[in-house]
């Protein structure tokens, strides 16, 4: 029997409340709250699929819990209620990340309707996050993929320092995996076995950050009707990954720092010392260096936390391990979408192979979900996809019809950058991310090899 989804209603109106759980309880499990804090309290025990939350509540509002929710993984979907219901309010709530916005008193066949669509998109996203977090039992690098040389350089230095203590920072662009090299790290640790707590801190306004690290006693502020422990303390004896570090506000920057240095803190409206056993491994996608020289962040928390650096290659650094990605989502996809998709055409493949990627890995993945959800048939052409990308990386003629294989696009890939680079396999190499000896050995493999170019 399937699970029924679970559905925490958030209202200070008792009968709301209750009418709510009433309609609900049938194919729902629900949780009621009448506060703020009770719904964190809550979720703190048990993540939920829907966060239906009002938005005028006496201490935090529902937009602040939604903002405290929506920074945890998983996060539920968003729908918040109002009395005073407002375009502006509803604008608002949508650019702080609601799914959706209803006005009292809530009509609940729209209700019924909103929570079986965001649940299906729910179930599609929790599958996603399912696969992803499988990593590799041994090396912990399965949802890494690359075998172009930055990317070995990435699998070797996760290798090397996955056992050690030391903070990590990893650094690169949006959509690069930033997440999963940190989860691959914690996998390798003799933490392994203790909790793995990302935050988010883009997601948090300053004065929730500091509760949402370092908790906080009752009566701290508005709201605060209960103690409520932070990330670092339920990261104790495990790792906490703290993605946009840079972000972070200076007055929490310096509270983070006596972490590192001293292994303790205190919360927010509190004088008991909590002390901490935590691994900090910390993301940006900033300059952080550039930010000390300008002021914006902490230098002596930059080198606490630069003790090591991971730094991930944007995907158009890496071209050639794009027909591998695209064999792994394309896996992936098919299967969770009940799709048997047999391959791409080389045209499609080159059209892919030929865009750069703005988005990275990230932009990638959703192009080739996209593709197999709107495919046409069993192969998966240059009609499938999207417009935009197919207009903007248009590939030029010569390439064979059909399915291609993996090692078909990996030679054309090579081909096109011999081309671009004039025959130069020095510059072919680094266009296409691995050395020479590589590319030497690959145009052997490929019978490319009697008529080697003069040039170097």
């Amino acid at each position: 029997m399937k699970k029924q989804p679970v559905i925490l209603i958030v209202d200070d109106e008792k009968n709301t409340r209750d009418g709510l759980a009433r309609a609900l309880g049938r194919n729902y499990a629900v949780r009621l709250a009448d506060s703020a804090a009770r719904a964190l309290q809550i979720l703190d025990e048990q993540p939920a699929d829907v966060l239906l939350s009002d938005i005028r509540m006496p201490g935090e509002d529902g937009l602040a819990l939604m903002q405290r929710a929506l920074a945890r993984t998983p996060a539920p979907v968003c729908i918040l209620l109002t009395a005073y219901g407002s375009i502006e309010t509803a604008v608002d709530a949508m650019k702080r990340g609601a799914y959706d916005f209803l006005t009292k008193p809530v009509s609940l066949d729209r209700l019924e309707l909103l929570l079986q669509r965001a649940l299906r998109e729910r179930d599609m996203e929790s599958e996603n996050r399912r696969l992803r977090e499988q990593l590799d039992a041994r090396f912990g690098l399965e949802q890494l993929i690359g075998r172009s040389a930055p990317m070995q350089e990435v699998f070797d230095s996760i290798r090397q320092v996955g056992p050690s203590r030391a903070t990590v920072l990893v650094t690169g662009e949006s959509g690069t995996g930033k997440e999963l090299v940190a989860r691959a790290i914690h996998q390798l640790s003799p933490r392994v076995h203790g909790p793995f707590i990302p935050l988010h801190c883009a997601a948090l306004a300053p004065t929730l950050l500091e509760s949402e690290l370092f908790g906080h006693e009752k009566g701290a502020f508005t709201g605060a009707v209960e103690r409520r422990r932070g990330r670092f303390e339920l990261a104790d004896g495990g790792s906490l990954f703290l993605d946009e570090v840079g972000e972070i506000p200076a007055a929490i920057q310096v509270k983070i720092l006596r972490v590192l240095e001293e292994r303790k803190f205190e919360r927010v409206g509190g004088q008991e010392t909590v002390e901490v056993d935590v691994r900090l491994i910390a993301a940006t996608n900033r300059d952080l260096k550039k930010m000390v020289d300008e002021g914006t962040f902490r230098e002596d928390l930059y080198y606490r936390l630069n003790v090591v650096t991971i730094h991930l290659p944007p995907l158009r650094e890496r071209p050639d391990d794009i027909p591998l990605l695209v064999q792994h989502f394309l896996k992936e996809l098919s299967a969770e979408n009940g799709k048997t998709i047999a391959g791409l055409t080389p045209e499609a493949m080159a059209a892919l192979a030929a865009h750069t990627w703005p988005g990275n890995v990230r932009e990638l993945r959703n192009v080739i979900e996209r593709m197999v959800v709107m495919a046409r048939g069993d192969t998966l052409t240059v009609r499938d996809i999207p417009a935009a990308l197919r207009d903007e990386s248009r590939p030029r003629g010569g390439l064979p019809a059909g399915p291609v294989s993996l090692d078909e696009a990996e030679k054309q890939l090579i081909l096109r950058a011999l081309k671009a680079c004039d025959d130069n396999r020095t510059a072919a190499a680094r266009q296409l991310g691995i050395s020479r000896r590589t590319l030497h050995r690959k145009l052997k493999e490929y019978g490319l090899a009697e008529d080697p170019p003069s040039s170097p």
